[in-house]
Protein backbone atom coordinates (compact mmCIF):
# COMPACT_ATOMS: atom_id res chain seq x y z
CA UNK A 1 0.00 0.00 0.00
CA UNK A 2 1.24 3.67 -0.01
CA UNK A 3 0.45 6.73 -2.34
CA UNK A 4 3.62 7.55 -4.05
CA UNK A 5 3.59 4.52 -5.58
CA UNK A 6 0.34 5.35 -6.89
CA UNK A 7 1.25 8.80 -7.86
CA UNK A 8 3.97 7.39 -9.68
CA UNK A 9 1.86 5.05 -11.59
CA UNK A 10 -0.20 8.19 -12.76
CA UNK A 11 2.34 9.94 -14.03
CA UNK A 12 3.37 6.72 -16.14
CA UNK A 13 -0.31 6.38 -17.50
CA UNK A 14 -0.61 9.96 -18.33
CA UNK A 15 2.69 9.69 -20.38
CA UNK A 16 1.86 6.85 -22.07
CA UNK A 17 -1.26 8.41 -23.19
CA UNK A 18 0.57 11.50 -24.29
CA UNK A 19 2.61 8.83 -26.28
CA UNK A 20 -0.63 7.53 -28.52
CA UNK A 21 -0.49 9.00 -31.73
CA UNK A 22 -3.36 11.55 -32.01
CA UNK A 23 -5.50 9.36 -34.47
CA UNK A 24 -4.82 6.31 -32.44
CA UNK A 25 -7.66 4.74 -30.51
CA UNK A 26 -6.61 4.26 -26.96
CA UNK A 27 -6.43 0.82 -25.73
CA UNK A 28 -4.79 -0.35 -22.66
CA UNK A 29 -1.19 -2.34 -22.81
CA UNK A 30 -2.53 -5.09 -20.13
CA UNK A 31 -1.81 -7.85 -21.47
CA UNK A 32 -3.77 -10.13 -19.48
CA UNK A 33 -7.80 -9.75 -19.76
CA UNK A 34 -10.85 -11.34 -18.22
CA UNK A 35 -12.55 -11.05 -21.65
CA UNK A 36 -13.98 -14.29 -23.57
CA UNK A 37 -13.98 -12.57 -26.65
CA UNK A 38 -11.20 -11.89 -29.18
CA UNK A 39 -10.32 -8.62 -29.88
CA UNK A 40 -8.54 -6.98 -32.89
CA UNK A 41 -4.85 -6.33 -32.43
CA UNK A 42 -3.83 -2.92 -31.51
CA UNK A 43 -1.49 -1.51 -33.72
CA UNK A 44 -0.20 1.14 -31.45
CA UNK A 45 1.33 1.69 -28.41
CA UNK A 46 -1.49 1.04 -25.47
CA UNK A 47 -2.06 2.99 -21.85
CA UNK A 48 0.87 1.88 -19.03
CA UNK A 49 -1.27 0.89 -16.22
CA UNK A 50 1.61 -1.03 -14.96
CA UNK A 51 1.84 1.38 -11.33
CA UNK A 52 -2.03 1.31 -11.38
CA UNK A 53 -2.18 -2.35 -9.16
CA UNK A 54 -2.04 -1.50 -5.76
CA UNK A 55 -4.44 -0.99 -2.87
CA UNK A 56 -3.41 2.79 -1.96
CA UNK A 57 -5.15 3.04 1.27
CA UNK A 58 -7.35 1.03 3.96
CA UNK A 59 -9.51 3.29 6.72
CA UNK A 60 -10.68 0.44 8.95
CA UNK A 61 -12.64 2.52 11.25
CA UNK A 62 -15.04 4.00 7.91
CA UNK A 63 -14.60 0.36 6.05
CA UNK A 64 -13.69 1.85 3.45
CA UNK A 65 -10.31 1.48 0.73
CA UNK A 66 -8.66 3.93 -1.86
CA UNK A 67 -7.86 1.47 -4.71
CA UNK A 68 -6.10 1.74 -7.80
CA UNK A 69 -7.90 0.79 -10.77
CA UNK A 70 -6.17 -2.00 -12.00
CA UNK A 71 -5.61 -3.85 -8.56
CA UNK A 72 -6.67 -7.65 -8.82
CA UNK A 73 -9.13 -8.94 -6.14
CA UNK A 74 -6.50 -11.12 -5.04
CA UNK A 75 -4.72 -8.31 -3.84
CA UNK A 76 -7.32 -6.44 -2.90
CA UNK A 77 -8.58 -8.84 -0.25
CA UNK A 78 -5.17 -9.44 1.06
CA UNK A 79 -4.74 -6.20 1.93
CA UNK A 80 -8.49 -5.88 3.86
CA UNK A 81 -9.02 -9.27 5.18
CA UNK A 82 -6.00 -8.62 8.11
CA UNK A 83 -7.91 -5.66 9.45
CA UNK A 84 -11.33 -8.20 9.40
CA UNK A 85 -12.84 -6.15 6.25
CA UNK A 86 -13.52 -7.33 2.88
CA UNK A 87 -15.40 -5.89 -0.25
CA UNK A 88 -18.63 -6.17 -0.63
CA UNK A 89 -18.71 -7.97 -3.19
CA UNK A 90 -15.36 -10.06 -4.13
CA UNK A 91 -15.90 -11.47 -8.05
CA UNK A 92 -15.13 -15.01 -8.02
CA UNK A 93 -11.68 -14.76 -10.11
CA UNK A 94 -8.55 -13.71 -8.47
CA UNK A 95 -7.29 -11.49 -11.69
CA UNK A 96 -10.31 -9.74 -11.89
CA UNK A 97 -9.65 -6.14 -11.37
CA UNK A 98 -11.77 -3.56 -9.02
CA UNK A 99 -11.69 -1.36 -12.22
CA UNK A 100 -13.09 -4.07 -14.64
CA UNK A 101 -15.42 -5.63 -12.18
CA UNK A 102 -16.69 -1.96 -11.94
CA UNK A 103 -16.79 -1.33 -15.68
CA UNK A 104 -17.49 -5.03 -17.04
CA UNK A 105 -20.21 -5.43 -13.94
CA UNK A 106 -18.83 -8.36 -10.74
CA UNK A 107 -21.21 -10.61 -9.21
CA UNK A 108 -20.81 -13.32 -5.92
CA UNK A 109 -22.96 -15.24 -3.51
CA UNK A 110 -23.23 -11.58 -1.40
CA UNK A 111 -25.06 -9.83 -4.61
CA UNK A 112 -28.38 -11.21 -3.19
CA UNK A 113 -27.78 -8.05 -0.07
CA UNK A 114 -25.19 -6.16 -1.57
CA UNK A 115 -26.02 -6.03 -5.03
CA UNK A 116 -22.85 -5.03 -7.97
CA UNK A 117 -19.22 -4.09 -7.28
CA UNK A 118 -20.32 -0.78 -8.62
CA UNK A 119 -23.17 -0.06 -6.03
CA UNK A 120 -19.96 -0.02 -3.60
CA UNK A 121 -18.14 2.80 -4.94
CA UNK A 122 -17.98 6.07 -3.44
CA UNK A 123 -15.89 7.94 -6.08
CA UNK A 124 -13.88 7.02 -8.62
CA UNK A 125 -11.21 8.84 -10.90
CA UNK A 126 -11.73 8.32 -14.38
CA UNK A 127 -9.08 8.96 -17.21
CA UNK A 128 -11.60 10.01 -20.01
CA UNK A 129 -10.95 9.79 -24.07
CA UNK A 130 -9.35 13.88 -23.65
CA UNK A 131 -6.73 12.41 -21.57
CA UNK A 132 -7.85 14.30 -18.31
CA UNK A 133 -8.44 12.55 -15.15
CA UNK A 134 -11.73 13.51 -13.39
CA UNK A 135 -13.75 12.20 -9.76
CA UNK A 136 -16.99 11.44 -10.48
CA UNK A 137 -19.48 11.25 -7.98
CA UNK A 138 -22.99 10.56 -7.29
CA UNK A 139 -23.67 14.18 -6.82
CA UNK A 140 -21.35 16.19 -8.15
CA UNK A 141 -20.67 17.16 -11.48
CA UNK A 142 -20.07 14.26 -13.24
CA UNK A 143 -22.71 12.59 -11.55
CA UNK A 144 -23.58 11.47 -15.06
CA UNK A 145 -20.42 9.65 -15.97
CA UNK A 146 -20.54 7.90 -12.10
CA UNK A 147 -24.25 6.92 -13.00
CA UNK A 148 -23.00 5.39 -16.62
CA UNK A 149 -19.38 3.49 -15.93
CA UNK A 150 -20.62 0.31 -14.80
CA UNK A 151 -21.16 -2.01 -18.32
CA UNK A 152 -19.33 1.03 -20.22
CA UNK A 153 -15.96 -1.60 -20.87
CA UNK A 154 -13.42 0.94 -20.89
CA UNK A 155 -15.42 2.84 -23.81
CA UNK A 156 -16.04 6.20 -21.57
CA UNK A 157 -12.64 5.95 -20.30
CA UNK A 158 -10.05 3.49 -17.50
CA UNK A 159 -10.76 3.89 -13.67
CA UNK A 160 -7.46 5.35 -11.99
CA UNK A 161 -8.54 5.13 -8.35
CA UNK A 162 -11.73 4.05 -6.37
CA UNK A 163 -13.11 4.67 -3.14
CA UNK A 164 -15.04 1.71 -1.88
CA UNK A 165 -17.43 0.15 0.71
CA UNK A 166 -15.73 -2.56 2.87
CA UNK A 167 -17.71 -4.55 5.31
CA UNK A 168 -16.84 -6.39 8.51
CA UNK A 169 -16.19 -10.45 7.85
CA UNK A 170 -15.46 -13.25 10.45
CA UNK A 171 -12.43 -15.84 9.90
CA UNK A 172 -14.98 -18.64 8.58
CA UNK A 173 -17.83 -19.74 6.86
CA UNK A 174 -19.95 -22.60 7.50
CA UNK A 175 -21.27 -23.95 4.66
CA UNK A 176 -24.88 -26.00 4.22
CA UNK A 177 -25.63 -27.99 0.55
CA UNK A 178 -29.51 -28.25 0.41
CA UNK A 179 -30.56 -30.52 -2.67
CA UNK A 180 -33.54 -29.79 -4.84
CA UNK A 181 -35.32 -32.04 -7.48
CA UNK A 182 -36.88 -29.64 -9.13
CA UNK A 183 -35.65 -26.32 -10.18
CA UNK A 184 -39.05 -24.73 -9.28
CA UNK A 185 -38.70 -25.80 -5.58
CA UNK A 186 -35.03 -24.44 -6.00
CA UNK A 187 -36.37 -20.83 -7.02
CA UNK A 188 -38.94 -20.76 -4.53
CA UNK A 189 -36.92 -21.38 -1.62
CA UNK A 190 -34.31 -19.31 -3.30
CA UNK A 191 -37.06 -16.40 -3.13
CA UNK A 192 -37.83 -17.12 0.78
CA UNK A 193 -34.33 -16.44 1.43
CA UNK A 194 -33.55 -13.59 -0.23
CA UNK A 195 -36.88 -11.98 1.24
CA UNK A 196 -36.09 -13.55 4.87
CA UNK A 197 -32.17 -13.42 5.23
CA UNK A 198 -32.46 -17.04 6.73
CA UNK A 199 -32.82 -20.51 6.29
CA UNK A 200 -34.96 -22.84 8.36
CA UNK A 201 -33.86 -20.02 11.62
CA UNK A 202 -30.33 -19.24 10.35
CA UNK A 203 -28.72 -16.64 9.07
CA UNK A 204 -27.48 -16.42 5.12
CA UNK A 205 -24.67 -14.69 4.21
CA UNK A 206 -23.75 -15.78 0.99
CA UNK A 207 -26.66 -17.77 -1.60
CA UNK A 208 -25.13 -19.24 -4.92
CA UNK A 209 -26.31 -22.69 -6.25
CA UNK A 210 -24.92 -24.96 -9.15
CA UNK A 211 -27.72 -27.07 -11.36
CA UNK A 212 -26.28 -30.48 -11.95
CA UNK A 213 -29.28 -32.06 -14.18
CA UNK A 214 -33.01 -30.82 -14.44
CA UNK A 215 -33.36 -33.75 -11.56
CA UNK A 216 -30.42 -32.45 -9.22
CA UNK A 217 -29.42 -29.13 -8.13
CA UNK A 218 -27.87 -27.26 -5.00
CA UNK A 219 -28.65 -24.05 -3.06
CA UNK A 220 -25.18 -23.43 -1.23
CA UNK A 221 -25.84 -21.46 2.04
CA UNK A 222 -22.59 -19.92 4.10
CA UNK A 223 -23.05 -18.28 7.27
CA UNK A 224 -20.06 -16.09 8.61
CA UNK A 225 -19.24 -17.32 12.23
CA UNK A 226 -15.67 -16.52 14.48
CA UNK A 227 -16.29 -20.52 15.90
CA UNK A 228 -13.01 -22.34 15.39
CA UNK A 229 -12.95 -25.79 14.15
CA UNK A 230 -11.46 -27.90 11.33
CA UNK A 231 -11.80 -26.70 8.11
CA UNK A 232 -12.13 -28.20 4.34
CA UNK A 233 -8.84 -26.84 1.60
CA UNK A 234 -9.89 -27.23 -1.97
CA UNK A 235 -6.56 -25.93 -3.39
CA UNK A 236 -5.52 -29.48 -3.57
CA UNK A 237 -6.73 -32.86 -4.14
CA UNK A 238 -10.12 -32.06 -3.69
CA UNK A 239 -12.43 -30.17 -6.12
CA UNK A 240 -15.04 -27.93 -4.46
CA UNK A 241 -18.15 -28.11 -6.84
CA UNK A 242 -17.62 -32.11 -6.74
CA UNK A 243 -18.27 -31.03 -2.62
CA UNK A 244 -21.52 -30.01 -3.19
CA UNK A 245 -22.45 -33.37 -4.18
CA UNK A 246 -21.13 -35.63 -1.65
CA UNK A 247 -21.68 -33.21 1.63
CA UNK A 248 -24.48 -31.33 3.54
CA UNK A 249 -22.17 -29.25 5.49
CA UNK A 250 -18.80 -28.25 5.34
CA UNK A 251 -16.24 -24.70 6.79
CA UNK A 252 -13.66 -22.53 5.01
CA UNK A 253 -11.72 -20.15 6.05
CA UNK A 254 -13.15 -16.55 5.08
CA UNK A 255 -9.65 -16.81 2.33
CA UNK A 256 -10.52 -20.16 1.01
CA UNK A 257 -14.48 -19.51 0.96
CA UNK A 258 -14.12 -16.06 -1.36
CA UNK A 259 -11.31 -18.43 -3.95
CA UNK A 260 -13.43 -21.46 -3.36
CA UNK A 261 -14.29 -20.86 -7.39
CA UNK A 262 -10.52 -19.87 -8.59
CA UNK A 263 -9.01 -22.89 -8.12
CA UNK A 264 -10.77 -25.06 -10.77
CA UNK A 265 -12.32 -21.77 -12.51
CA UNK A 266 -15.56 -23.24 -10.92
CA UNK A 267 -15.11 -26.53 -12.97
CA UNK A 268 -13.62 -25.66 -16.23
CA UNK A 269 -10.05 -27.01 -15.39
CA UNK A 270 -12.09 -30.37 -16.42
CA UNK A 271 -11.13 -29.49 -20.04
CA UNK A 272 -7.41 -29.58 -19.29
CA UNK A 273 -7.29 -32.52 -17.46
CA UNK A 274 -6.85 -31.20 -14.07
CA UNK A 275 -9.61 -32.93 -12.75
CA UNK A 276 -7.86 -36.11 -13.48
CA UNK A 277 -6.47 -37.33 -10.22
CA UNK A 278 -3.26 -38.92 -11.79
CA UNK A 279 -2.75 -35.43 -13.53
CA UNK A 280 -3.81 -33.54 -10.60
CA UNK A 281 -1.60 -35.18 -8.40
CA UNK A 282 1.44 -33.23 -10.80
CA UNK A 283 -0.39 -30.53 -11.41
CA UNK A 284 1.71 -27.96 -9.63
CA UNK A 285 -0.33 -26.35 -7.17
CA UNK A 286 0.41 -23.01 -7.86
CA UNK A 287 -0.67 -23.56 -10.93
CA UNK A 288 -4.35 -24.65 -9.60
CA UNK A 289 -5.77 -21.27 -10.46
CA UNK A 290 -7.65 -19.43 -12.75
CA UNK A 291 -4.82 -16.82 -14.29
CA UNK A 292 -3.01 -19.96 -15.63
CA UNK A 293 -6.36 -21.36 -17.21
CA UNK A 294 -6.61 -18.07 -19.10
CA UNK A 295 -3.04 -18.91 -20.63
CA UNK A 296 -4.04 -21.80 -22.29
CA UNK A 297 -6.99 -20.15 -23.26
CA UNK A 298 -5.24 -17.76 -24.89
CA UNK A 299 -3.12 -20.10 -26.68
CA UNK A 300 -6.03 -22.10 -27.96
CA UNK A 301 -7.09 -18.68 -29.25
CA UNK A 302 -4.27 -17.70 -31.05
CA UNK A 303 -3.56 -21.35 -32.56
CA UNK A 304 -7.02 -22.89 -32.35
CA UNK A 305 -5.54 -26.14 -30.84
CA UNK A 306 -9.24 -27.61 -29.46
CA UNK A 307 -10.60 -27.36 -33.19
CA UNK A 308 -7.71 -28.71 -34.73
CA UNK A 309 -8.06 -31.84 -32.17
CA UNK A 310 -11.08 -32.15 -32.89
CA UNK A 311 -11.02 -32.02 -36.97
CA UNK A 312 -7.90 -35.18 -35.85
CA UNK A 313 -11.09 -37.10 -33.95
CA UNK A 314 -13.04 -36.33 -37.05
CA UNK A 315 -15.81 -33.81 -34.99
CA UNK A 316 -17.06 -30.32 -35.97
CA UNK A 317 -15.24 -27.43 -34.47
CA UNK A 318 -17.01 -25.54 -31.56
CA UNK A 319 -18.98 -22.68 -30.89
CA UNK A 320 -17.91 -21.42 -27.45
CA UNK A 321 -20.59 -20.49 -25.50
CA UNK A 322 -19.39 -18.45 -22.70
CA UNK A 323 -21.98 -16.42 -21.17
CA UNK A 324 -23.80 -14.91 -17.72
CA UNK A 325 -26.76 -13.65 -18.02
CA UNK A 326 -29.77 -12.66 -15.76
CA UNK A 327 -33.43 -12.75 -15.38
CA UNK A 328 -35.95 -11.90 -13.05
CA UNK A 329 -36.01 -14.47 -10.53
CA UNK A 330 -39.46 -15.82 -10.96
CA UNK A 331 -38.29 -16.61 -14.64
CA UNK A 332 -35.83 -18.82 -13.40
CA UNK A 333 -37.00 -21.97 -14.07
CA UNK A 334 -38.34 -21.08 -17.14
CA UNK A 335 -35.17 -20.38 -18.32
CA UNK A 336 -32.82 -23.60 -16.95
CA UNK A 337 -35.84 -25.81 -18.01
CA UNK A 338 -35.02 -24.22 -21.95
CA UNK A 339 -31.41 -24.26 -21.21
CA UNK A 340 -31.34 -27.54 -20.70
CA UNK A 341 -33.60 -29.28 -23.18
CA UNK A 342 -31.95 -26.92 -25.54
CA UNK A 343 -27.67 -26.44 -25.02
CA UNK A 344 -25.95 -29.21 -24.30
CA UNK A 345 -23.74 -27.99 -20.51
CA UNK A 346 -23.92 -28.59 -17.42
CA UNK A 347 -23.28 -28.11 -15.08
CA UNK A 348 -24.60 -24.24 -14.69
CA UNK A 349 -24.17 -22.08 -12.11
CA UNK A 350 -26.68 -19.45 -10.33
CA UNK A 351 -26.06 -16.29 -8.22
CA UNK A 352 -29.12 -14.19 -7.03
CA UNK A 353 -29.24 -10.55 -7.22
CA UNK A 354 -30.76 -7.28 -6.19
CA UNK A 355 -29.43 -3.66 -6.45
CA UNK A 356 -28.94 -2.27 -3.03
CA UNK A 357 -31.66 -0.51 -1.22
CA UNK A 358 -31.84 2.22 -1.34
CA UNK A 359 -30.50 3.46 -4.47
CA UNK A 360 -27.75 6.07 -4.47
CA UNK A 361 -28.52 9.43 -4.00
CA UNK A 362 -28.75 11.30 -7.48
CA UNK A 363 -29.19 7.84 -9.39
CA UNK A 364 -32.04 7.61 -11.75
CA UNK A 365 -35.06 5.48 -9.69
CA UNK A 366 -36.08 3.91 -12.22
CA UNK A 367 -33.02 2.85 -13.58
CA UNK A 368 -30.32 4.28 -11.45
CA UNK A 369 -27.40 2.50 -14.09
CA UNK A 370 -28.28 3.67 -17.12
CA UNK A 371 -26.22 0.94 -19.37
CA UNK A 372 -27.30 -2.39 -17.37
CA UNK A 373 -30.68 -1.39 -16.38
CA UNK A 374 -31.95 -3.72 -14.06
CA UNK A 375 -35.11 -2.91 -12.05
CA UNK A 376 -34.78 -1.35 -8.54
CA UNK A 377 -36.51 -3.74 -5.83
CA UNK A 378 -36.55 -6.55 -8.31
CA UNK A 379 -34.58 -9.87 -7.75
CA UNK A 380 -32.45 -11.35 -10.36
CA UNK A 381 -30.78 -14.76 -11.20
CA UNK A 382 -27.36 -14.67 -12.45
CA UNK A 383 -27.16 -17.93 -14.86
CA UNK A 384 -23.59 -18.80 -15.54
CA UNK A 385 -22.37 -21.48 -17.95
CA UNK A 386 -18.77 -22.15 -19.84
CA UNK A 387 -18.35 -24.48 -21.83
CA UNK A 388 -18.55 -25.10 -25.95
CA UNK A 389 -21.02 -27.00 -28.20
CA UNK A 390 -20.33 -28.12 -32.24
CA UNK A 391 -21.23 -25.31 -34.75
CA UNK A 392 -23.71 -25.14 -36.71
CA UNK A 393 -23.24 -25.06 -40.37
CA UNK A 394 -24.01 -21.49 -42.08
CA UNK A 395 -25.17 -20.27 -38.83
CA UNK A 396 -22.22 -18.61 -37.10
CA UNK A 397 -22.73 -18.20 -33.23
CA UNK A 398 -26.01 -20.00 -33.87
CA UNK A 399 -26.65 -20.94 -30.38
CA UNK A 400 -25.50 -18.06 -28.79
CA UNK A 401 -27.87 -16.29 -31.22
CA UNK A 402 -30.47 -18.70 -29.87
CA UNK A 403 -30.05 -17.87 -25.82
CA UNK A 404 -29.61 -14.19 -26.57
CA UNK A 405 -33.36 -14.08 -27.89
CA UNK A 406 -34.15 -16.61 -25.16
CA UNK A 407 -32.92 -13.99 -22.23
CA UNK A 408 -34.78 -11.34 -24.18
CA UNK A 409 -38.19 -13.08 -24.14
CA UNK A 410 -37.61 -13.68 -20.06
CA UNK A 411 -37.11 -9.62 -19.85
CA UNK A 412 -33.45 -10.80 -19.10
CA UNK A 413 -30.05 -8.88 -20.18
CA UNK A 414 -26.39 -10.87 -20.30
CA UNK A 415 -23.32 -9.46 -19.64
CA UNK A 416 -20.70 -8.14 -22.67
CA UNK A 417 -17.17 -9.65 -21.42
CA UNK A 418 -18.09 -12.80 -24.55
CA UNK A 419 -19.39 -13.01 -27.80
CA UNK A 420 -22.44 -10.92 -28.61
CA UNK A 421 -24.86 -11.38 -31.90
CA UNK A 422 -27.30 -7.95 -31.56
CA UNK A 423 -28.42 -5.84 -34.12
CA UNK A 424 -27.64 -1.97 -33.24
CA UNK A 425 -31.21 -1.80 -32.27
CA UNK A 426 -31.08 -4.47 -30.01
CA UNK A 427 -28.24 -3.28 -28.65
CA UNK A 428 -29.43 -0.30 -27.99
CA UNK A 429 -32.78 -1.27 -26.41
CA UNK A 430 -30.97 -3.14 -24.07
CA UNK A 431 -27.58 -1.20 -22.83
CA UNK A 432 -29.38 1.99 -22.74
CA UNK A 433 -28.01 3.18 -26.19
CA UNK A 434 -29.45 7.24 -25.81
CA UNK A 435 -27.62 7.86 -22.51
CA UNK A 436 -24.18 6.61 -24.27
CA UNK A 437 -24.47 8.63 -26.76
CA UNK A 438 -24.93 11.76 -24.31
CA UNK A 439 -22.18 10.48 -22.20
CA UNK A 440 -20.00 9.33 -25.56
CA UNK A 441 -20.49 12.89 -26.66
CA UNK A 442 -19.24 14.08 -23.29
CA UNK A 443 -16.23 12.29 -22.36
CA UNK A 444 -14.87 11.63 -25.48
CA UNK A 445 -15.80 13.64 -27.75
CA UNK A 446 -12.95 13.23 -30.39
CA UNK A 447 -13.81 9.31 -30.41
CA UNK A 448 -10.33 8.82 -29.19
CA UNK A 449 -11.77 5.14 -27.41
CA UNK A 450 -13.55 2.73 -29.01
CA UNK A 451 -17.81 2.38 -29.35
CA UNK A 452 -19.09 -0.15 -26.74
CA UNK A 453 -21.31 -1.70 -29.74
CA UNK A 454 -17.79 -2.03 -31.77
CA UNK A 455 -16.29 -3.38 -28.74
CA UNK A 456 -18.89 -5.87 -27.56
CA UNK A 457 -19.98 -6.73 -30.87
CA UNK A 458 -17.90 -5.92 -33.71
CA UNK A 459 -14.75 -7.33 -31.91
CA UNK A 460 -12.75 -4.31 -32.09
Amino acid sequence: MGAQGFDQGVATLLKSYRDIPPGATVRLAKKTSNLFRKRAENPHPGLDVSGLDRVISVDRDAKTADVAGMCTYENLVAATLPYGLAPKVVPQLKTITLGGAVTGLGIESTSFRNGLPHESVLEIDVLTGDGEIITATPTNEHADLFFGFPNSYGTLGYSVRLKIELESVQPYVALRHVRFDRIEDLQSAMAAIIADGSYRGERVDYLDGVVFTADESYLTLGRQTDEPGPVSDYTGMDIFYRSIQERNSDRLTIHDYLWRWDTDWFWCSRAFGAQNPRVRRFWPKKLLRSSFYWKLIALDHRYNIGDKLSARKGEPPNERVVQDIEVPIENTTAYVEWFLDNIPIEPIWLCPLRLREPAVSGSDPVRPWPLYPLEPRRTYVNIGFWSAVPVTPGDPGHTNKLIERKVADLDGHKSLYSESFYSPDEFDELYGGENYRLLKKRYDPRGRLLDLYAKAVKRQ
